[in-house]
């Protein structure tokens, strides 16, 4: 196996767009990004590739004729319509060399004639953000060490270190980012051990910090994928809060998430590409002694290498009238599985995977205090509130908070990127008639 997004000329960091917008220091999106997105302007709906404080019309580049390539144009093309699914299902090829083209068309000294590029330019602000593709289904894992020895309180169980551990989510209710998330109804314990047993607005909403893959279809319905062609469904990544109501869930779970989890679960709406992460792979985390050694089919050499991702990742709270304030920073190098090895385990036993599908990676949670990536964690875990400026305290989230979280790739010598913001603000509860 190899990893499937080797360096190239869309990665030189030495690269400035004539777009200035996309060479400020603090942009998500220099054009060594070009994550693809889906926008609507004009009263239509279409695929994007997001560039500095723009949106690059992907329907009206295809239909320039400044595109030289087959290939290029085919994906360009797959991505003009209302749903990205068709660009995820092209040949990773095509996607690569569009990713070229759009590099050297809006580089400084790329020949391009800016006067033709300039109207393909949106600005965001004029732009609604929907969500890229509609997941055919949706796998949320566990793959962080850290959150389950805090949620359990011990070290984590022999499953959990010797597989992905994951359920299958509740795909209809993925949203984009700024979609309102409404506090759900449900059933719950009115204190643990009780007996009483209520219907009501969930009184321990909780945030989880977690990071996403999009795939492509990989596999035949009864045909595993090997650890490479696991990396090959890899499209492109994006953040991810699976909003969580703790008083549903701790009462129902008997097998496992159900009406706590499956009420919304927001995505960012850019889809970051695994080349454009290419500089930012590491090593996969290791195995401590006394661990169980992985599993023969997830092992291979070059995901040990090089299957991980150091990105940091944030989440701030902004409560009504306050300014935010970042309450968690952690990073995906602490993962204890890789993407590859959660597509390869889900589909170990014959599971197909399509195009489209969204996986998850779980709490991102690492081993410092500041990395606790749910309030479940931060406040439940440590019987310590969060303090607001105002000295107001958070045990969990509030109606009118906003929660956004946030991801930053960075590797000296590389330039930045990052995948816009995943935020969601919090609603009363619908009444129930």
């Amino acid at each position: 196996m190899t990893i499937d997004a080797p360096l190239n000329a869309t990665h030189d960091p030495a690269a400035r767009s004539w777009l200035a917008s996309a060479n400020l220091p603090e942009t998500d999106f220099p054009i060594q990004n070009l994550p693809f997105g889906l926008f609507e302007h004009g009263g239509r709906v279409r695929g994007g590739v997001a560039l500095g404080d723009c949106v690059i019309d992907l329907a009206a580049l295809a239909d320039s004729g400044l595109l030289r390539g087959d290939g290029a144009l085919t994906a360009a093309k797959a991505a003009s319509g209302e749903t990205l699914a068709p660009l995820l299902a092209c040949a990773p090829a095509d996607v690569s060399v569009l990713r070229a083209e759009l590099s050297q068309l809006f580089r400084e000294g790329g020949g391009a004639d800016r006067s033709v590029l300039q109207p393909m330019l949106v600005p965001l602000a004029d732009v609604t953000l929907r969500l890229p593709v509609r997941p055919p289904a949706f796998t949320d894992f566990c793959t962080s060490y850290d959150h389950i020895a805090r949620m359990g309180r011990k070290t984590p169980g022999l499953a959990a270190l010797s597989l992905p551990v994951a359920y299958n989510g509740r795909a209809s209710s993925v949203a984009v980012s700024g979609t309102p998330v409404h506090r759900p109804l449900g059933q719950f314990e009115t204190a643990p051990g009780s007996g009483e047993v209520r219907f009501g607005a969930e009184p321990m909403l909780d945030f989880e910090l977690e990071f996403g893959a999009w795939l492509r279809g990989g596999n035949a319905p009864g045909q595993p994928l090997t650890m490479a062609e696991a990396e090959q469904a890899l499209f492109g990544c994006c953040l991810v809060n699976d909003w969580s109501a703790r008083a549903i869930q701790f009462f129902e779970s008997i097998l496992g998430p159900y009406l706590g989890k499956s009420f919304l679960t927001t995505v960012s709406p850019w889809i970051v590409t695994m080349e454009a992460l290419a500089p930012f792979r590491v090593a996969a985390r290791g195995r401590d002694e006394g661990e169980p050694a992985l599993a023969r089919h997830l092992r291979d050499p070059a995901d040990i290498a090089g299957g991980g991702l150091a990105i940091e990742l944030t989440a701030e709270l902004a409560a009504p009238g306050l300014a935010p304030q970042r309450i968690v920073r952690t990073n995906t190098r602490d993962l204890y599985w890789t993407l590859a090895q959660m597509v390869a385990h889900q589909t170990s036993n014959g599971t197909p995977i399509d195009t489209g599908d969204l996986i998850a990676t779980g709490t991102v949670s690492g081993p410092e205090d500041e990395s606790r990536a749910c309030l479940a964690e931060i406040t439940l875990g440590s019987g310590v509130p969060i303090t607001l400026s105002d000295g107001s305290t958070r045990t969990m989230l509030e109606d009118g908070d906003i929660l956004t979280i946030r991801g930053r790739a960075t590797r000296d010598g590389f330039v930045p990127i990052g995948f816009g913001e995943c935020a969601g603000a919090i609603h009363p509860a619908r009444s129930v008639a």
